[in-house]
Order: structure tokens, then sequence, then C-alpha cells
């Protein structure tokens, strides 16, 4: 982006265009919020394809793989932005464990005051000179609903806050730091000092995954971002993953995606290079 914030409504016009020259799957080098209020588009991360179902808000962080897909009907609005004009936030950070994230919004919110700050955005955006300080704050708004429907959604809000919520976070950030070690939950116990199963029991009632599986999803989003961004074979990228054989790499990979580590590469590298 040439710019750090752009903002477009998903109208019909703009619907027509993208139906008569549908875009192939990209990635970009920006984050992009794509709000749908009505329709019933499909979208498709990685080579999976998903029904959206309205009012929800697609996040696609950047580096993602993907193709936006109306239908007649879709209509919303599609917000993109720098990494640097927004500080990280919350529901980025739980981003980083989880395949895709779509936030079911209320409809009634979504159709005033989400719409409302998008249609102040909108003309904010096509003043001379931008000022960009005012689209920052009313982003931010936009972004702090997202980290409220983050706990609600992929949170459990009644613990949200307490201890154990507290304590899951500490895991993730550890996680940050050593998911390409071969170790599993026994290792980020100990790093905790509590037992393997008291972790898990949180990961459970907080994220609920268990703690395998996020430590090997964090592990898949890594392997997917070095099979389209190095030139690594399949057997290095798994062994700097901790997986010490190719065909258990291969196996893991497999069963979350549904295609092996060569097939994916195959099929995405012509799409982005």
């Amino acid at each position: 982006m040439n710019v750090p914030f752009v903002i477009q409504k998903i109208s019909r016009e703009l619907v027509e265009l993208i139906i008569l020259n549908p875009s192939e799957p990209h990635r970009h080098d920006h984050e992009e919020l794509i709000i749908v209020t009505h329709g019933h588009p499909s979208h498709l991360v990685d080579f999976t394809s998903r029904m959206i179902e309205p009012p929800v808000i697609i996040y696609v962080a950047q580096g993602k793989v993907h193709s936006f897909i109306p239908d007649e009907h879709t209509r919303g609005w599609v917000i993109r932005y720098t990494s640097e004009f927004i500080p990280q936030s919350g529901f980025n950070f739980y981003s980083a464990f989880l395949d895709d994230f779509n936030y079911r919004i209320d409809f009634d919110f979504c159709t005033t005051t989400m719409n409302d700050l998008c249609e102040i955005m909108l003309r904010e955006d096509n003043q001379e000179p931008v000022d960009y300080n005012i689209l920052r704050h009313l982003l931010l708004a936009i972004l702090t609903k997202l980290e409220s429907a983050t706990k609600k959604q992929f949170l459990d809000e009644r613990i949200a806050g307490n201890s154990q919520l507290i304590t899951f976070n500490n895991f993730l950030k550890i996680l940050e730091y050593n998911y390409k070690r071969p170790v599993g939950v026994d290792f980020y116990a100990d790093k905790m000092n509590m037992s393997a199963r008291n972790l898990n029991l949180i990961s459970q009632a907080v994220f609920k995954k268990s703690i395998t599986e996020i430590i090997e999803t964090r592990k898949l989003i890594e392997a997917r971002n070095l099979l389209l961004n190095s030139e690594k074979t399949v057997s290095e990228i798994g062994y700097e993953l901790g997986y010490n054989e190719k065909s258990y790499f291969t196996r893991v990979f497999h069963k979350k995606t549904g295609t092996t580590p060569t097939v994916f590469r195959k099929q995405l590298q012509p799409v982005i290079s």
C-alpha cells in the first residue's frame, strides 16, 4: 500500500465489477477488514473456501493468501490499513493461533453504528489532504469492538480478566518464543510451574482447544509462511519446526489442511509470485 489507510464501500456497482472480473487468490502487504452486512459471499483462504453468513467482519492478516467472492446481494465495506497505522491489537494477537478470524456481530450495531463509522471514514478518506489521525481514531473504535467480540467468541467471557485468562495469555507468549522446538505440553507446563493437566484444563476453558492443538496450529501457520516465502525444502521446513521426519511433518500438515506441503507450495507459489 502506498497510503496507510483505505476504505471502500461494497456497493452494487463494485459487486458487479468483481463478478465480471473475479480476482485470483492473492496476498497483500497490509491488514484488511471485510465487513459483510448483506448477501452470501464466499471467502477463499489458502484454497479452503468458506461461505459467509452476515453480519460478520472478516479479518485478513498481512500476507494471508485469500480471495473474496461476492454474490449479487453482497454489501458492506472493505478497510485496508498498514500494520504501522494501528498498534498491535488484542484480536491480532489471538489470530496467530487460529486458521481464520470471522467475527459475528450484532445486526443492529452493524447497520447503525458500524455503518455510520464507515461512512464518516469514507468522507474523511476523500478529503484533501487526508487527516490520518482522525481515521486512526475511528478505526480504533471498530477494533475495540472486535476485541470485545474476541472475548465473546473465542474466549469464555465468564473468565475474561481472571487468573485463568492471564495464565493462558502467558502461555501464548512463551509459545511464540518456543513453538519451533520439538517440545510438548510438559515443557510449557514446567515453564509455568504448573501441571500439564491444569494447563490443558485452562486452555480448554479459555480457548476451547488443547495445548497440543494450539502448538500444532502455530507450527502450521509458520509452515505455510516458509513454504510460500522461502526456498527451503519440505524436509528443512519440517526439521526447523521440530519434526524430525519429513513423513511425520507431511502427515500432520495433510491432516490439518487436506493437502501435502508439496502440493500446497505448487498450488500457491505461482499465485503469489
